[in-house]
């Protein structure tokens, strides 16, 4: 490696929101992460909402549930002519 052109390489603890503390190297000196392997819903199996700006909030406003009014009470079908007609024919032509 050539002399001073590479950044400076320090041992760290990356602190997540769920507690976990990782050890590591990197040239940054303090890192905070909102998620980690033991806390990542992909790993551990569990649903974790992470809202940044309402987002969430927003989405299901916009696209949530919708109310459904109240449908109307469906109409009987009333008989065409023609077949009250045939039914007229058929009960005086009976007796």
């Amino acid at each position: 490696m050539r002399k001073d052109i590479h950044p400076e390489l320090h041992e760290i603890t990356v602190n997540c929101t769920c507690g976990a503390e990782i050890k590591t190297r990197s040239t940054k000196k303090d890192i905070h992460s909102t998620l980690c392997s033991s806390c990542h819903p992909f790993y551990t199996g569990t649903q974790k909402f992470v809202d940044t700006a309402g987002r969430i909030e927003k989405f299901q406003k916009k696209f949530g549930p919708k109310k459904v009014a109240p449908k109307p009470a469906a109409k009987k079908a009333e008989p065409k002519q023609e077949e009250v007609k045939k039914d007229i024919l058929v009960k005086t032509t009976k007796k």
